[in-house]
């Protein structure tokens, strides 16, 4: 996660979109680089609003816009798969060694993932808080040069990132079945994903009331 002061923006950074290159790119330039631990880099929308939105509009005097990047779901589950395909990772648990793209992609939409398929969702990591506090500038992942020219002209610097961190070239056949089954469960990912348009441009997913809890007996 980067945080301009001057530009008053921060760059969250999803995981499996390219945000570790941008970051490497950009951080000379910014106020705050947050680099480690993984949980604080790859910083939610609900944990930057608990845990870092407070700070920033105290210190920096007001709020910021925030920028972010998604993935077409399938390709996203499909880096995440290649990243653990890694000969470093063979014996681990998150490794996917053995397991083929539908394996994986079936196991991701069960209730209790295993550690190798638990990888969370881009929709809730950019859930918009009851608060009001959201992502407000969402491109595709697809969308590099519109991505580089909205921070060129809010940072006022050349964008130009080194590919970092890429994932294997592995085949990813997904069965229909199983494909049918990943858009019912994470159908909104898939709406989140298809309502984003030019310049950052997006139609966010409402924010989710907190549960109600069971009256006391």
């Amino acid at each position: 996660m980067l945080v301009f002061s001057k530009a008053r923006l921060v760059l969250l950074s999803v995981p499996k979109t390219g945000s570790t290159a941008y970051e490497t790119a950009l951080a000379p330039h910014a106020a705050i680089a947050v680099s480690a631990p993984p949980e604080l880099k790859h910083a939610p929308v609900f944990r930057y609003n608990r845990f870092f939105r407070p700070m920033i509009e105290r210190f920096f005097d007001g709020p910021f816009d925030i920028v972010a990047v998604m993935r077409e779901p399938r390709d996203w589950l499909g880096s995440w798969y290649r990243y653990r395909q890694r000969p470093e990772l063979a014996g681990h648990a998150n490794s996917t060694q053995g397991l083929s793209f539908d394996d994986f992609v079936s196991a991701y939409c069960t209730g209790e993932p295993p550690v190798y398929a638990r990888v969370g969702s881009q929709a809730k990591f950019l859930e918009p808080q009851r608060n009001g506090a959201q992502v407000t500038h969402l491109f595709r992942y697809e969308d590099q040069p519109g991505l580089r020219s909205f921070l060129a002209a809010r940072l006022g610097v050349a964008v130009d990132p080194a590919p970092l961190n890429r994932s294997p070239a592995l085949p990813l056949s997904l069965s229909p079945r199983i494909e049918t089954r990943l858009r019912r469960k994470y159908a909104e990912d898939f709406t989140l994903w298809s309502g984003i348009g030019a310049g950052g441009a997006y139609t966010p997913q409402p924010a989710r009331a907190k549960p109600v809890p069971d009256a006391q007996t």
